[in-house]
């Protein structure tokens, strides 16, 4: 479709990478007519670091946006390379699927997948200006062109571009990711809007040329033989290429140590604070002295193997430096870096100012989704684009908001992290993060949150009425194992972790799932869990009811600890629930502020 100049929309998405890939086809899908404005066409869901989606934690919400009728899951299944399931030591509620990606098929999938939908208009340019009008209720926006595009709501999916900053050694450069241009206009609206500005750090490592690497130095990484991907449906997998790991030593190290301060980490150049839990190898280095070896996990980028990404060597030390210690790491000898690694210093929104459906609270219209929020990792960034992309569409077209909370899956509970309790690193989901991991399992999140999508029209309904049937014989069998007669010993066999998937069907129905027979077992295994789970988060629920005085003050408030005051004064919790979550609170506090909230209630 061409565009002119004040062509109407009902949502415009910026940015092209995951969160705008799945807030642009979400929005589509609810019925809104949507823009997305993207720097390069060919960039569509790119992956600019590791190409691999899921895990533990990250994979439950890949499995949370398929149940939502998301893009993601389905770009993973035709463009994977190898799959594996993480932690299959452990029981099935910390599981977690991990799919190697071939970078170059998902980004052209991603971008046929947008541009052939009837509702969605694909721009390449960028985004100089938004429009406010003098309620500050968002207009449209302005682009590097001068054209003017019209919405009633835009969302931000900016990623590391927001005044991004390139960090080589002591070279420095204006860059959103490596041979991209970053963005400025955008952050000077935001500060315009009043809104508080952070600054946040990322990095990559070198890629090496796949022929210059001995794989026999290298320990192979066995794939898994699995009946089921991210999708609802099931799925033979075929694992097309291999994985290796390898580890630095201590002379990777001595090297490392004798130029830290090269690094842009160490010299002082970044002043935005980088992942905790996923560190360069200098920050490694220097957090962790006594530690000999770290493992580096050899992976390919694509199908042509051309280049391979040595996830856990992220740096930006010099590039003769990344050539030196490199080459210190068995398999890598004779290595060829074909690109170095680099870090990126990026601006990012703090979180707080947002509202549980990604909506900036004092600008109308205007929703953020991705790292611009706080968060790394593209599973983190297509969690909150599918939010941010249904509630924009609902906005627009004058339907009721659709929120996920933190009892209902991983994706609220990230969400209602940085909404509540904001961040200062980048925010990485962990299935720790969760008060009811128990309950919220990669093989049920299609029970947790496929009607609450078919009701906004997001699930096709040839899928809805498979997960229902699905449903009722998963219900059927549980309740014929728990009230029928001597069947103690056999819910004791089948709720063990130890038991086989075929075990569940032979005493259950030979015909159902490998994900139903799944689901049987966590119930049966979880049991009394499950009910003291559910007792909690019906006790959350109550809480998200019980509003706080917006103008409670805390400071030297009897009854609260210093460091309680300072917490509840920087966050402002707008519900007992939220003031629930942060760290530190106490029984005894949480009473005095149900007093609090209450006695206002009578006044």
């Amino acid at each position: 479709m061409s565009i002119s100049a004040a062509y109407d929309f009902d949502v415009i998405v910026i940015g092209g990478g995951h969160a705008g890939v799945e807030a642009a086809h979400a929005a589509a899908r609810i019925g809104a007519k949507t823009l997305l404005i993207t720097l390069t066409l060919d960039r569509i869901g790119h992956m600019p670091c590791n190409p691999a989606i899921g895990g533990v934690g990250k994979g439950h919400m890949v499995f949370e946006i398929s149940a939502l009728g998301g893009v993601m899951p389905k770009l993973c299944t035709k463009t994977y390379l190898q799959a594996r399931m993480l932690n299959t030591r452990k029981g099935p509620a910390v599981q977690g699927l991990r799919l190697q990606i071939d970078k170059h098929a998902y980004s052209k999938l991603a971008q046929q997948t947008l541009s052939s939908h009837p509702n969605i208009t694909i721009y390449a340019g960028t985004v100089e200006d938004i429009i406010l009008d003098e309620s500050k209720t968002i207009r449209g926006v302005v682009t590097n062109d001068s054209s003017t595009y019209y919405a009633s709501c835009v969302v931000i999916t900016t990623g590391t571009f927001l005044n991004g900053r390139i960090h080589i050694g002591s070279t420095q450069y204006a860059g959103g990711r490596r041979d991209e241009q970053a963005v400025t206009g955008l952050s000077q609206f935001l500060a315009r809007a009043g809104l508080l500005l952070g600054r946040l750090k990322t990095g990559t490592p070198p890629r090496l040329l796949r022929s210059s690497l001995d794989f026999s130095k290298m320990t192979y990484q066995e794939p898994d033989n699995l009946t089921y991907l991210f999708e609802f449906y099931p799925h033979t997998v075929t694992n097309l290429r291999a994985c290796y790991i390898t580890h630095t030593n201590e002379k990777t190290h001595e090297i490392i140590k004798q130029n830290l301060h090269k690094s842009a980490m160490y010299s002082g150049a970044i002043t935005g604070r980088g992942p905790r839990y996923c560190p360069s190898i200098e920050d490694k280095i220097g957090r962790f002295p006594d530690k000999t070896s770290h493992h580096v996990f050899v992976e390919p980028e694509d199908l042509s193997e051309e280049e391979i990404y040595p996830n856990g060597i992220s740096t930006s030390l010099p590039l003769d430096v990344q050539q030196a210690y490199v080459q210190t790491i068995p398999g890598f000898e004779n290595a060829i870096i074909t690109k170095p690694g680099y870090a990126v210093e990026y601006d990012f929104v703090l979180p707080h100012q947002l509202d549980h459906t990604l909506a900036v609270k004092h600008t109308n219209g205007l929703f953020l989704a991705g790292q611009i929020n706080g968060t790394t990792g593209y599973e983190e960034a297509a969690g909150q684009g599918i939010i941010a992309g249904i509630n924009a569409a609902c906005k627009a077209l004058d339907k009721p908001p659709f929120i996920i909370s933190r009892t209902q899956g991983y994706i609220g509970v990230m969400i209602d992290d940085l909404v509540t309790m904001s961040v200062d690193e980048p925010y990485r989901m962990f299935t720790s993060r969760a008060e009811s991991r128990l309950s919220l399992r990669q093989d049920n999140a299609f029970a947790r949150l496929t009607k609450k999508a078919y009701a906004y029209g997001l699930v096709e309904e040839k899928v809805y009425q498979d997960y229902i049937t699905e449903q009722d014989i998963i219900q059927d069998s549980l309740h014929q194992l728990r009230t029928g007669k001597n069947n103690t010993d056999i819910m004791r066999l089948l709720g063990s972790e130890s038991c086989d998937l075929a075990t569940v069907k032979e005493h259950t129905n030979t015909t159902i799932s490998d994900r139903a027979a799944r689901t049987i077992q966590a119930e049966l295994l979880y049991g009394p869990y499950l009910v003291r789970e559910a007792r909690d988060a019906a006790r959350i629920e109550q809480y998200q009811h019980i509003r706080i005085p917006d103008d409670l003050v805390y400071i030297d408030m009897p009854g609260l600890s210093k460091e309680l005051q300072q917490k509840l004064t920087r966050i402002k919790p707008a519900t007992l629930a939220q003031a629930s979550l942060i760290p530190g609170m106490t029984p005894a506090a949480l009473s005095l502020l149900l007093f609090k909230a209450r006695r206002r209630e009578k006044i």
